[in-house]
Protein backbone atom coordinates (compact mmCIF):
# COMPACT_ATOMS: atom_id res chain seq x y z
CA UNK A 1 0.00 0.00 0.00
CA UNK A 2 2.83 2.10 0.46
CA UNK A 3 3.77 4.43 -2.37
CA UNK A 4 7.54 5.44 -1.57
CA UNK A 5 9.02 2.08 -0.37
CA UNK A 6 11.19 3.33 2.03
CA UNK A 7 11.41 2.56 6.14
CA UNK A 8 10.79 6.35 7.03
CA UNK A 9 8.10 6.79 4.29
CA UNK A 10 5.28 9.00 5.92
CA UNK A 11 2.19 6.13 4.74
CA UNK A 12 4.05 3.70 6.40
CA UNK A 13 4.29 5.98 9.99
CA UNK A 14 1.19 7.72 9.80
CA UNK A 15 -1.38 5.17 7.91
CA UNK A 16 -4.48 7.29 8.68
CA UNK A 17 -5.60 10.62 7.32
CA UNK A 18 -4.36 14.04 8.60
CA UNK A 19 -5.80 16.26 11.23
CA UNK A 20 -7.72 16.16 14.70
CA UNK A 21 -10.10 13.40 13.81
CA UNK A 22 -7.21 11.12 11.53
CA UNK A 23 -7.25 8.41 13.70
CA UNK A 24 -11.17 7.87 14.36
CA UNK A 25 -11.50 8.51 10.76
CA UNK A 26 -12.70 4.51 9.70
CA UNK A 27 -15.29 5.50 6.34
CA UNK A 28 -14.14 3.82 3.24
CA UNK A 29 -13.26 5.87 0.06
CA UNK A 30 -15.93 6.30 -2.61
CA UNK A 31 -15.31 4.64 -6.38
CA UNK A 32 -14.34 8.15 -7.15
CA UNK A 33 -12.11 8.49 -4.65
CA UNK A 34 -10.26 4.93 -5.44
CA UNK A 35 -9.76 5.93 -8.81
CA UNK A 36 -8.28 9.43 -8.03
CA UNK A 37 -6.21 8.04 -5.39
CA UNK A 38 -4.76 5.93 -8.39
CA UNK A 39 -4.49 8.35 -10.77
CA UNK A 40 -2.68 10.56 -8.29
CA UNK A 41 -0.19 8.04 -7.00
CA UNK A 42 0.74 7.13 -10.40
CA UNK A 43 0.85 10.90 -11.49
CA UNK A 44 3.67 11.41 -8.02
CA UNK A 45 5.30 8.37 -8.66
CA UNK A 46 6.32 9.40 -12.06
CA UNK A 47 6.48 13.28 -11.61
CA UNK A 48 4.40 14.35 -13.84
CA UNK A 49 1.94 17.01 -14.39
CA UNK A 50 -1.95 16.40 -14.81
CA UNK A 51 -2.09 17.58 -18.66
CA UNK A 52 1.01 15.31 -19.30
CA UNK A 53 -0.67 12.12 -17.70
CA UNK A 54 -4.09 13.13 -19.42
CA UNK A 55 -2.40 12.56 -22.64
CA UNK A 56 -0.59 9.34 -22.02
CA UNK A 57 -3.94 8.24 -21.10
CA UNK A 58 -5.24 9.40 -24.22
CA UNK A 59 -2.55 7.88 -26.45
CA UNK A 60 -3.15 4.40 -24.13
CA UNK A 61 -6.79 4.33 -25.02
CA UNK A 62 -6.21 5.19 -28.75
CA UNK A 63 -3.71 2.76 -29.62
CA UNK A 64 -5.43 -0.54 -30.41
CA UNK A 65 -2.19 -3.28 -30.36
CA UNK A 66 -1.78 -3.86 -26.27
CA UNK A 67 -4.44 -3.61 -24.18
CA UNK A 68 -4.76 -0.11 -22.54
CA UNK A 69 -3.41 -0.09 -19.01
CA UNK A 70 -0.24 -2.09 -20.12
CA UNK A 71 0.05 0.50 -23.20
CA UNK A 72 -0.15 3.39 -20.28
CA UNK A 73 2.99 1.41 -18.33
CA UNK A 74 4.78 1.22 -21.27
CA UNK A 75 4.70 4.99 -22.35
CA UNK A 76 5.48 5.72 -18.49
CA UNK A 77 8.50 3.31 -18.64
CA UNK A 78 9.68 4.05 -21.73
CA UNK A 79 10.32 8.29 -20.99
CA UNK A 80 13.96 9.15 -20.81
CA UNK A 81 13.89 10.11 -17.17
CA UNK A 82 12.36 6.54 -16.64
CA UNK A 83 15.27 5.02 -18.66
CA UNK A 84 17.97 6.70 -16.79
CA UNK A 85 16.16 6.29 -13.39
CA UNK A 86 15.91 2.31 -14.44
CA UNK A 87 19.63 2.18 -15.90
CA UNK A 88 20.65 3.03 -12.06
CA UNK A 89 22.24 6.29 -13.08
CA UNK A 90 20.43 8.27 -10.94
CA UNK A 91 18.80 7.52 -6.71
CA UNK A 92 15.23 8.96 -7.68
CA UNK A 93 13.52 9.69 -10.93
CA UNK A 94 13.71 13.46 -9.81
CA UNK A 95 17.05 13.40 -9.66
CA UNK A 96 17.22 11.67 -13.13
CA UNK A 97 14.86 14.10 -14.90
CA UNK A 98 17.35 17.04 -13.36
CA UNK A 99 20.11 14.61 -14.87
CA UNK A 100 18.30 14.92 -18.13
CA UNK A 101 17.53 18.47 -18.34
CA UNK A 102 20.93 19.62 -16.87
CA UNK A 103 22.23 17.95 -20.46
CA UNK A 104 24.18 15.40 -18.94
CA UNK A 105 22.76 12.29 -20.70
CA UNK A 106 23.25 11.73 -24.44
CA UNK A 107 20.50 9.60 -26.50
CA UNK A 108 22.36 7.53 -29.37
CA UNK A 109 25.15 10.05 -29.51
CA UNK A 110 23.07 13.53 -29.38
CA UNK A 111 22.52 15.39 -26.09
CA UNK A 112 19.37 15.37 -24.47
CA UNK A 113 17.53 17.53 -21.95
CA UNK A 114 14.11 17.02 -22.38
CA UNK A 115 13.12 14.32 -19.88
CA UNK A 116 9.86 13.31 -21.05
CA UNK A 117 11.23 11.98 -24.44
CA UNK A 118 9.79 8.68 -25.66
CA UNK A 119 12.62 6.37 -26.40
CA UNK A 120 12.46 3.45 -28.68
CA UNK A 121 13.40 -0.36 -28.68
CA UNK A 122 17.40 0.15 -29.68
CA UNK A 123 17.90 3.66 -28.46
CA UNK A 124 21.23 4.26 -26.55
CA UNK A 125 22.02 6.41 -23.25
CA UNK A 126 24.44 7.22 -21.91
CA UNK A 127 26.40 9.42 -19.42
CA UNK A 128 27.93 12.69 -21.00
CA UNK A 129 31.81 11.80 -20.71
CA UNK A 130 32.60 15.23 -20.01
CA UNK A 131 30.09 15.33 -16.68
CA UNK A 132 31.34 12.26 -15.35
CA UNK A 133 33.78 14.87 -13.36
CA UNK A 134 30.98 16.24 -11.56
CA UNK A 135 30.22 15.45 -7.62
CA UNK A 136 26.75 14.12 -9.17
CA UNK A 137 28.52 11.25 -10.77
CA UNK A 138 31.29 10.81 -7.47
CA UNK A 139 30.62 7.27 -6.73
CA UNK A 140 28.19 5.80 -9.32
CA UNK A 141 30.71 3.19 -10.38
CA UNK A 142 29.92 1.46 -6.98
CA UNK A 143 26.63 2.17 -6.92
CA UNK A 144 26.09 0.15 -10.35
CA UNK A 145 28.25 -2.75 -9.48
CA UNK A 146 25.32 -3.76 -7.00
CA UNK A 147 22.52 -2.69 -9.17
CA UNK A 148 20.80 -5.19 -11.80
CA UNK A 149 18.73 -3.26 -14.63
CA UNK A 150 15.13 -4.77 -15.34
CA UNK A 151 15.15 -7.52 -18.14
CA UNK A 152 14.21 -5.08 -21.29
CA UNK A 153 17.02 -2.66 -20.48
CA UNK A 154 20.84 -3.62 -20.95
CA UNK A 155 23.98 -2.08 -19.00
CA UNK A 156 27.20 -1.51 -20.06
CA UNK A 157 28.38 -0.80 -16.07
CA UNK A 158 32.42 0.22 -17.25
CA UNK A 159 31.33 2.57 -19.95
CA UNK A 160 28.79 3.60 -18.09
CA UNK A 161 25.83 3.20 -20.88
CA UNK A 162 22.47 1.56 -21.58
CA UNK A 163 20.46 -0.04 -24.31
CA UNK A 164 16.77 -0.59 -24.88
CA UNK A 165 16.64 -4.02 -25.75
CA UNK A 166 12.84 -4.67 -25.53
CA UNK A 167 9.36 -3.15 -25.17
CA UNK A 168 8.94 -3.51 -21.15
CA UNK A 169 7.30 -6.01 -20.22
CA UNK A 170 4.14 -5.16 -17.42
CA UNK A 171 4.16 -8.63 -16.14
CA UNK A 172 7.83 -8.11 -14.55
CA UNK A 173 7.34 -4.81 -13.22
CA UNK A 174 6.27 -4.28 -9.79
CA UNK A 175 2.91 -2.35 -10.33
CA UNK A 176 1.53 -0.77 -6.96
CA UNK A 177 -1.29 0.38 -8.75
CA UNK A 178 -4.44 -0.39 -10.77
CA UNK A 179 -4.09 0.69 -14.33
CA UNK A 180 -7.60 -0.36 -15.08
CA UNK A 181 -8.82 1.99 -12.09
CA UNK A 182 -7.40 5.10 -13.52
CA UNK A 183 -8.63 4.47 -17.58
CA UNK A 184 -12.01 4.05 -15.73
CA UNK A 185 -11.34 7.80 -14.20
CA UNK A 186 -10.25 9.10 -17.21
CA UNK A 187 -13.15 7.63 -19.46
CA UNK A 188 -16.25 9.85 -17.20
Amino acid sequence: MSVCGREKCAFKRKPYPPGIHGKSYRRGLSEFGTQLREKQKVKFLYGLRERQFKNYVASAVSQHKIPTGDALVSFLELRLDNTVYRLGFAPTRAAARQMVSHGHVFVNGKRANIPSISLKAGAEIQIRPTSLGKALFANIGSTLKKYNPPEWLELDKANLKGKIIAQPSVAELVKAYNTSVIVEYYSR
